[in-house]
């Protein structure tokens, strides 16, 4: 049962990823192609946006106090906004040596990095250290 649990959450943070990527991704390309603003900056506005709707969708949702979360909404917040920074960082990062290094079209190399730091960083920091759940109560409800 905690194995189906598990994958459930997985696939509802997917979807939360999902949608504020798409958000991201878009904003990212109106950014750079209409106004003309260098992609990397448009990665930190974007980012930005796409990070404040992941957000809403993982704590209303995905994470929503099933059991209990360890943290106030203040200190999720701060932790959130800690790994957006980070992910926007390698985002821009890598995206851009995709470009510079490998003359990768940026939108390509976008896509190529958000799929590494969507899994690898993303996810498991907002998993287990932002929406951590309480312990107790994830006992008392296993019993």
């Amino acid at each position: 049962m905690l194995w189906k649990k598990s994958i459930l959450t997985f696939l509802q943070a997917q979807i939360a990823a999902f949608l504020g990527g798409i958000t991201d991704y878009g904003l990212m390309i109106l950014l750079t192609e209409v106004f003309k603003l260098h992609f990397t900056f448009s990665i930190l506005i974007s980012g930005a946006v796409g990070a404040i709707i992941n957000f809403s969708i993982n704590r209303f949702w995905v994470f929503k106090n099933q059991s209990g979360y360890r943290n106030r909404i203040n200190s999720q917040l701060f932790k959130f906004a800690l790994v957006v920074l980070g992910s926007i960082s390698l985002k821009s990062f890598g995206t851009l040596i995709l470009q510079k290094g490998f003359q990768i079209d940026y939108r390509i190399g976008r896509l190529i990095t958000d799929s590494f730091v969507s899994y690898g960083f993303n996810y498991p920091l907002i998993k287990y250290w932002v929406f951590k759940a309480n312990e107790k109560k994830n006992a008392v409800e296993s019993n």
